[in-house]
């Protein structure tokens, strides 16, 4: 009886793909290539269905277990036409019941895959081969050598060299790629300059592993955090929460997984899936999708689709949640303090969707988290006894994640040179605690050549089993092959490569849903009868305080007589008088610290001198931190836009004008000074 595994495959068109397994003859022995093998074959692989397509890849086996994409010779057929046609591996089905074998031949060695197609039960079954010819991973794993194994599980950064930005490859860098057998590198908005040169980039780093592709990750969020410098700057991730839009998020995500994959960024370090509950949070805030774990589990898992539509690995982050925090994790140690039955309502029910909906990795946080491990530590900064964070408790990232969860993707550290983890434990001291606590990728560690062979030695000693390495190397492995992270016998040219990621880079495409994004989450949270703004010819507007220039700019768009007073806060004389002479003065706040928007500080104290010494109705446009408003109540309008892009200004200033209706809604709570709510959850004014 052949037995039926669901594995997490779904298709837009609301398929399951189910795998089972059918005896295939073994393959005969070679020089060089001992076979070739279908990677969905591959027990530990699984595959995504997209508009009634899935992709196959053909894998060429070698005598010394590692596998390349075979991509000469092949000839590719399906038994079957009615049913699915195939070409290159992409397996296309026309939506007839039945069943094909899908097969691959280079000539001397050939694979086939079984998938049918059960239309009336809205079912795709895939029924994989069997045999050991398919151990791929573990027959890899079985001839590396601890330092290869060691090397999959560091992805460092090479931000600068020598003082100077790493835009091109250079000879050291290849060389110690090569002599640490490199898993992977993240790369930073210092190395992304243009689509060409990043391309380049990213082809010399692919170029420069000796077996296996690497995981090229970047921290590209959205919002705030945007490393591409001349990709598209899409609207961050609160400023999705605000538009509710499940499609739209998947827009954006889908997107920026395009103009990642067209330069050869396989990883994205996104989304942050953290339940933003803290308005004092001085590190999350906009880049979480609200204070709701439903709302961020929402947006996040239509984000995540959105990635892997494209083929882009994605990682949620910042486990077990950073939401609720008010320290900065790359300045102190922050502390979580809630149990875990609270975790599991708020922090925790965002990361349990999305990993059950398939997300490849998890990012965790350097947070401490006492009421789930209270283990202590002494600290190597200042000899005191401190509280050891998750991305080093065995409790947090074993037991919380990997057992009571039932994770079974990767695990990446944070960044390893925060000072949470770099100040109190020591880079090397910190490695071998968060690989023994379960990680499986050791990010940005801090000397890249002590870190290693700290790692070396404790296994020799034993500290760390070759038994705990193997775990962590098959789940890299299975994530590069279920991504196509896999090195290809022949590449595609370097200028094939270069033209398409030009094409892909700020695309009227993605511009117009960057556009959409943006207008789509302004948030009108007071109108005391201001807006829209009808300001006549002979109407003087005033724009002051943050971005004033770029406000201005905006303005001028809609408006010809409208003047920018740029000085210090709060005014006085002249610029005083200038303003008393407005009708309506829009004032920019762009905060992100809690000092930043007391009452007390200059940018608020010009906001409400606005307000009370002025006979002009004065706007407010919150332009980072919906939370400005707490600072100036009386403002007779407010608006807020999540985020400090061209794009947002446009809208928020479009928005003033009437012709961007609002429809958001804020997606946390705005409180009053005292601690009583000024505007709940949901609050959103139309007009």
């Amino acid at each position: 009886m052949r037995k039926f595994l669901k594995t997490l495959i779904t298709s837009c068109l609301g398929f399951a793909l189910l795998l089972t397994g059918i005896p295939h003859s073994g393959a005969t022995a070679a020089s060089a290539i001992k076979d070739v093998v279908i990677d969905l074959n591959v027990p530990q692989v699984t595959r995504e269905v997209k508009d009634n397509q899935i992709d196959l890849n053909a894998l060429n086996v070698y005598d010394d277990g590692h596998f390349m994409l075979a991509s000469e010779h092949l000839t590719w057929k399906s038994s079957n036409k009615n049913v699915a046609s195939v070409k290159d591996g992409a397996v296309t089905l026309s939506g007839h019941n039945g069943k094909t074998f899908i097969s691959v031949s280079d000539g001397k060695y050939n694979d086939r895959i079984s998938i049918q197609f059960k239309g009336n039960q809205g079912e795709i079954l895939v029924e994989k081969e069997k045999g050991s010819r398919y151990s791929i991973i573990g027959k890899a794993i079985k001839q590396m050598t601890i330092e290869e194994k060691v090397g999959q599980m560091l992805m460092p950064d090479f931000r600068t060299w020598k003082g100077q930005n790493v835009t091109v490859m250079n000879d050291e860098i290849v060389q110690l790629v090569k002599k640490y057998h490199l898993g992977g590198v993240i790369l930073f908005r210092e190395n992304t300059e243009t689509a060409a040169q990043t391309t380049k980039l990213v082809s010399a780093y692919q170029d420069a592993a000796e077996k296996y592709g690497l995981l090229i990750s970047i921290d590209q969020e959205g919002g705030i955090v945007t490393r591409l410098q001349s990709g598209t700057d899409f609207p961050g991730s609160m400023a999705l929460g605000a538009s509710r839009s499940e499609e739209l998020a998947e827009k954006v995500g889908k997107a920026i997984g395009e103009e990642l994959n067209a330069v050869g960024i396989n990883m994205n370090f996104g989304p942050v899936l953290d339940t933003n509950n803290n308005p004092d949070n001085p590190v999350i805030g906009v880049r979480s999708f609200g204070e709701d774990p439903a709302l961020v589990a929402k947006l996040g898992n239509a984000y995540i689709k959105g990635l892997h539509e494209t083929g882009t690995a994605a990682t949620a982050k910042h486990f077990p949640g950073h939401g609720d925090t008010a320290t900065d994790s790359h300045l102190g140690l922050p502390e979580v303090p809630h149990d875990i039955d609270r975790l599991k309502k708020v922090e925790l029910y965002p990361f349990q969707q999305a990993m059950d909906a398939g997300i490849d990795a998890v990012m965790s946080a350097h947070v401490t988290f006492p009421k789930i491990d209270n283990t202590k530590a002494i600290s190597k900064k200042d000899g005191t006894e401190i509280a050891v964070p998750g991305t080093l408790s065995h409790k947090v990232l074993t037991g919380l994640m990997r057992e009571d969860m039932g994770f079974k993707g990767v695990i990446v550290t944070d960044a390893m040179n925060m000072q949470a983890i770099a100040d109190h434990f020591g880079p090397v001291d910190a490695a071998i605690r968060a690989v023994k606590a379960g990680t499986d990728i050791v990010l940005m560690p801090v000397g890249l050549e002590s870190v290693a062979n700290g790692l070396y030695d404790a296994v020799k000693s034993g500290d760390i089993s070759v038994d705990r390495l193997d775990q962590s190397v098959e789940r890299i492995l299975t994530l590069k092959l279920n991504r196509g992270i896999v090195k290809a016998e022949v590449e595609k040219s370097l200028d094939e490569k270069v033209s398409n990621a030009e094409k892909t880079w700020r695309s009227a495409e993605h511009l117009q849903i960057e556009k959409e994004a943006a207008a789509k989450s302004i948030t009108l949270v007071k109108n005391s009868g201001v807006l829209p703004l009808k300001a006549g010819v002979n109407d003087k507007i005033v724009v002051v305080g943050s971005s004033a220039p770029t406000l201005l700019a905006e303005v001028q768009k809609h408006h010809k007589n409208v003047t920018m007073i740029n000085t210090a806060a709060p005014l006085t004389g002249a610029n005083l008088t200038e303003a008393k002479t407005a009708k309506y003065i829009i004032v920019g706040t762009n905060t992100s610290t809690v000092s930043g928007r007391l009452p007390s500080a200059s940018l608020m104290k010009l906001a409400n001198q606005m307000i009370d010494e002025t006979d002009a109705s004065v706007i407010g446009v919150g332009i980072r931190n919906p939370y400005d408003i707490m600072a100036y109540p009386k403002v007779d309008a407010y608006l807020t836009q999540y985020g400090t892009k061209d794009v947002s200004f446009e809208a928020a200033v479009n928005t003033i004008f009437g012709v961007n209706k609002p429809s958001a809604k804020l997606p946390v709570t705005i409180f009053n000074q005292d601690g009583s709510v000024l505007y709940g959850f949901d609050h959103g004014l139309g007009f």
